[in-house]
């Protein structure tokens, strides 16, 4: 094997097509970014990194908060149309039929069809050249309970989540192995449970959407 070596660049993959969403419920706005991750467990910290020029910046720093909302595949469309579409334009929500739902400990809304979104507060903004780099503390987590079976534990693997590689969007792979399996002495196999999401009665504003989509389409 022979590798060549390039200039410095940003090939780390995959990275998450996270739905970053912030302003507020009379006013929400959403922007698609993969440059996120988790930065400590205790606190809980992640982060953010947004070129100056995005609208959803400018929101970011006078707020001080902000929404990381995982993408799974039925938001795969909206992830892709809010990465290359402007807030200073369109209603992002309006147009991709999200749902601006309230947030338990921030002002900013999430996602309501999100599998997990994550409530964030500003703790600092750094400059790294072409983005700001938005560190918050976790200060809520909050999840989609049809992926949670009868004893509470999440099967986020389960939903679909997408992932980014160099240009293009993928869902999860088959399961290869749990956290720890090269060290076990005397390792099991892994019984996948049965276990399948709820799926949901659509909500009364949601039916409302449909409804009124259909009558323009006839």
């Amino acid at each position: 094997m022979t590798k060549i070596t390039w200039k410095a660049g940003t090939l780390l993959a995959p990275v998450p097509p996270a739905l970053i969403s912030c302003g507020t419920l009379d006013k929400p706005n959403v922007m698609t970014a993969a440059w996120t991750g988790i930065v400590a467990s205790d606190p809980a910290m992640t982060y953010v990194s947004i070129r100056p020029s995005r609208y959803s910046h400018k929101i970011i720093k006078d707020s001080g908060e902000f929404v990381i909302n995982l993408t799974h595949l039925p938001l795969v469309k909206a992830a892709d149309w809010c990465g290359v579409k402007s807030g200073k334009d369109v209603d992002k929500f309006k147009e991709m039929g999200l749902t601006a739902a309230p947030c338990s400990q921030i002002k900013a809304p999430q996602i309501e069809e999100a599998p997990v979104s994550l409530e964030c507060k500003v703790k600092s903004i750094t400059n790294f050249g072409t983005h700001d780099m938005f560190l918050a503390e976790i200060v809520a987590v909050d999840v989609d309970d049809k992926y949670l079976d009868e004893q509470g534990k999440l099967w986020l693997e389960k939903a679909g989540l997408i992932a980014y590689v160099h240009g293009f969007y993928y869902t999860l792979g088959r399961k290869i192995g749990k956290f720890g399996f090269s060290v076990e002495k005397n390792p099991k196999k892994i019984k996948e449970k049965d276990f399948e999401p709820q799926k949901k009665q659509k909500t009364q504003s949601s039916k409302k959407r449909n409804f009124s989509r259909n009558k323009k389409a006839k």
